[in-house]
């Protein structure tokens, strides 16, 4: 048999794009397959965005790919805008380590930096091949990983990493379907939105940072009707600032280690930065860098108490808009056009003319109502259970029994990067990183965070390779 390739990557998103990276940098000759269906690497879910109003929900200073130049992005922005490219950044008006550029831009940025990085491997003998195909199942022997492709042909590799991404929940089939998405617009599909009369009313199930994009999705096709957002506590992502350096209080103080000590030292720091006239986005900003620590130290006791009561307003203040996209929420709210509910969706409804139709439950009351509209549209974020996502290569993981549930039925369960299986044991040839960890460290998908397990994960790769 042919000799395998050294490594197999599943996804060729961020989080797979930036792992190959990493590993094109090392010293080494190694082959590296990135398979991805889609035509280009880098973009996945959240980079394939095309329209401009589509922008980063952190700032240029927020969101370098290089884990050793947090001003990555900011230089390489600063280039591309004096080379004639993104013209109406101009109109932000803010330097440029404070853009938010749109997606589709960052997009191109990781493929730039994918290009430098495999003319670094070539002149030591690496290379990556992009595999344009969808991974549907696989299999580990003694000696190799086996993957096998939509298109039916057979891939083998000495490690193999889930790279898979997101699931948003607009764009993933469920394994216990309510039919929602049948009914529902694409929350960025705004040639399709353009086909909605301009006046009709839209209903959007969910509003946190999809339901935003939804919105500006909504506006660009040139929607000028209602907008009625229905959300379990009906709280809208607040607007990202740039409030000044505040104190480390996490490093400084060892004894805070569960959630319910978080919160009250952070809403006590809080209430001193107003006091002083000072954002209290500052001290919340402080804490990013201890969530991975704190949230694997917790209990599962804690971590679901956090999740069920916490996890709305933490969500809320912690994940923002950016400020483009919260003017346009907040100048739409206050014109009337659009109306946040604290409501759950409890499902379709039938009807007899071309309206949509939903149930809607009211916080805090037990009757259901049904209200319409001309359109729906599923802003209810992404799908971290795996055992709800009916895609082929999740499912055949789980029924394999080579993954297994991360904690609280997030994502899979992986020590330093390699996947725990069905019996708990630790793979030294599966590994996975960025949002499948999101039970193991809760942040896994940011860029930073991405970048950081890029750059660890691509250590211990070409480690175990040598043994």
């Amino acid at each position: 048999m042919e000799q395998p390739d050294d490594i197999l990557i599943i996804g060729g998103g961020l989080s797979g794009t930036m792992l190959a990276v990493q590993l094109l940098r090392l010293p080494g000759q190694r082959r590296i397959l990135l398979i991805e269906p889609r035509d280009e690497l880098g973009r996945g879910e959240a980079y394939s965005a095309v329209e401009l109003g589509h922008t980063l929900n952190g700032n240029a200073a927020r969101m370098s790919v290089d884990p050793d130049n947090p001003d990555d992005l900011t230089q390489w922005l600063r280039e591309h805008i004096a080379a004639g490219g993104w013209p109406e950044s101009a109109e932000q008006d803010v330097p440029v380590s404070e853009l938010f550029p749109p997606r589709g831009l960052f997009g191109v940025y990781v493929q730039q930096r994918l290009a430098e990085a495999r003319a670094v491997g070539a002149q030591q003998g690496s290379f990556v091949e992009h595999v344009r195909a969808e991974a549907v199942d696989l299999q580990v022997d003694a000696g190799s990983v086996q993957l096998t492709l939509s298109d039916e042909r057979i891939l083998r590799g000495s490690r193999a990493v889930l790279a898979t991404g997101m699931f948003p929940a607009a764009r993933t089939p469920q394994t216990q379907s309510s039919g929602l998405n049948a009914a529902a617009l694409d929350p960025w599909d705004v040639a399709t939105m353009r086909q909605l009369a301009p006046q009709s009313t839209v209903l959007i199930i969910g509003s946190g940072l999809t339901m935003v994009d939804a919105v500006v999705s909504l506006e660009q096709a040139g929607h000028r009707g209602p907008i009625e957002v229905f959300s379990r506590h009906g709280l809208l992502p607040h607007v990202r600032r740039q409030p000044p350096a505040w104190a480390d209080f996490l490093a400084q103080d060892e004894r805070i280690r569960t959630p319910r000590q978080l919160l009250r030292e952070l809403r006590r720091h809080c209430r001193d930065a107003i006091a002083q006239g000072i954002d209290w986005q500052a001290p919340l900003d402080t804490v990013r860098a201890h969530i991975a620590r704190l949230w694997s130290q917790a209990t599962d006791v804690q971590r679901r108490q956090f999740v069920r009561h916490v996890r709305p307003w933490w969500e809320s203040h912690h994940h923002r808009s950016p400020p483009l996209s919260a003017e346009l929420i907040e100048r739409l709210h206050n014109e009337g056009r659009l109306r946040i509910h604290a409501a759950s969706f409890t499902g379709l409804e039938p009807g007899t003319d071309d309206a949509v139709r939903i149930g809607i439950r009211p916080r805090g009351e037990a009757e259901t109502c049904v209200v319409s509209g001309a359109a729906l549209i599923n802003s209810s974020g992404i799908e971290y259970d795996w055992r709800r996502v009916a895609r082929p290569l999740p499912q055949q993981l789980l029924a394999r029994g080579l993954v297994q549930p991360g904690p609280l039925a997030l994502g899979i369960a992986a020590v330093d990067g390699a996947v725990v299986d069905a019996e708990g044991r630790v793979s030294s040839q599966l590994f996975a990183m960025g949002p499948p960890l999101r039970g193991m460290w809760w942040e896994s998908t940011a860029v930073t965070d991405v970048a950081l397990q890029a750059k660890a994960l691509a250590g211990r790769l070409v480690n175990s390779l040598k043994e």
